[in-house]
């Protein structure tokens, strides 16, 4: 639903890499929610009068909540959308974030209401009616909250936000927490059993459920997460296809929101190269990649020698000695410097898994013995590089 009418309302709609664009997608999913959460809460607040149940009710106030979550998200994307300043050098994406994480609260505090209110009905129940016109309500609700709910996640995905997928995943838990309500009206009513505040207690369970979840998908990037894995291989082989890159390491990504990335990476090229022919080339790579992915980027330029025999010879204590300590440790960026003082130091950097058993002291000590244990002279400057575990 909102990727269709972004063909009428959003400009270069397709264009959903472009700031403005997935802007616009966030403010109308924002207006969009706004008017059906308004309208849907109404409907239900006129159903919950006619019924009396106190989960309908519930159900009609998680709406307007949800209303208000749209107001947040509106706001938020508006915000978010802001060019920097001098107090915000780096934008005002992570305000999207924030949106999100408030809209995710604002889920939770109506789980936890809808919990109290039936709480109080099991204690003290009273009888509920059901006719149509609540059955007619309370199904073109669940109608709506799928359009929603399929409407905001298509947009999720197509400008890869977080907080619409909070909003996306709000809906169908009304989807489901409306059921529970239709299921709980009509078994009262072909039963003459009182059920409506333990139906609500559920319901109230499962928006809390909800919001925990979406809370936890927007408190991640605001923390600091690591890019997708298909993120990062889809940056080397960018690198890697210029003719010249030995190697690709170290990528660093920091978000300030969906629109303002700031990467930092490293590239191994041939030593014996020249160095302004290798400068030049660093250049107009750091430029793909910011078109690209509309970011900032910096490359840091390591020289590799190659066919250097002690080097080749290293290289392979150090293969051998890192294989025995387990096959998913590996190094790079590895280097052999001979100063005029007759000292010979090596450095290189160590992968490590995040959930490798051995700490990384450890592996540098065992590393450092068995190489003095070849080359005793050796000075050595060992790294530990943390990375993602191959099925993470």
């Amino acid at each position: 639903m909102i990727c269709f009418l972004a063909r009428f309302f959003i400009k270069d709609y397709e264009q959903v890499k472009r700031p403005r664009v997935r802007q616009g997608y966030g403010l109308l999913s924002g207006i969009v929610g706004i008017g059906l959460n308004i309208f849907l809460f109404l409907t239900k607040f006129m159903a919950g009068l006619i019924s009396g149940s106190i989960s309908i009710f519930g159900d009609a106030f998680n709406n307007l909540s949800d209303a208000a979550s749209s107001i947040v998200t509106l706001i938020g994307f508006k915000l978010a959308g802001e060019e920097a300043d001098e107090q915000h050098p780096f934008g005002h994406g992570r305000l999207e974030y924030i949106a999100g994480l408030i809209v995710s609260l604002f889920i939770i505090l109506t789980g936890c209401e809808v919990v109290r209110t039936s709480v109080n009905k099991i204690i003290k129940p009273e009888q509920t009616e059901f006719n149509l016109t609540v059955a007619v309500i309370l199904i073109v609700s669940i109608i709506i909250k799928l359009l929603m709910f399929q409407g905001n996640l298509q947009a999720a995905k197509k400008i890869e936000s977080k907080t619409l997928r909070s909003v996306a995943m709000d809906s169908i838990s009304d989807v489901f927490t409306t059921s529970v309500v239709l299921a709980s009206s009509i078994f009262a009513y072909k039963t003459g059993i009182i059920v409506d505040g333990f139906f609500g207690v559920f319901v109230g369970f499962f928006i809390i459920k909800t919001g925990y979840e979406a809370a936890k998908d927007t408190i991640n990037p605001l923390l600091g997460e690591p890019p997708s894995k298909e993120f990062i291989q889809d940056v080397k082989n960018k690198v890697m296809a210029h003719e010249g890159i030995l190697g690709v390491h170290d990528i660093l990504v920091h978000n300030y929101g969906p629109s303002r990335i700031i990467m930092s990476l490293h590239v191994e090229v041939p030593g014996d190269q020249n160095i302004v022919t290798v400068h030049d080339l660093i250049d107009d790579i750091e430029k793909e990649i910011t078109q690209q992915y509309h970011c900032t980027v910096v490359i840091h330029m390591d020289p590799v020698i190659s066919g250097d025999i002690e080097t080749e010879y290293l290289k392979s204590k150090v293969r051998l000695f890192l294989s025995q300590l387990g096959p998913e440790l590996t190094f790079h960026d590895f280097r052999l410097v001979h100063h005029d003082s007759g000292e010979k130091r090596v450095s290189f950097d160590v992968q490590v898994p995040y959930k490798y058993d051995l700490k990384d002291d450890l592996i540098i000590d065992y590393l450092t013995e068995h190489l003095k244990g070849v080359v005793p002279d050796l000075t050595l400057d060992i790294d530990v590089d943390k990375t993602l575990d191959e099925e993470e």
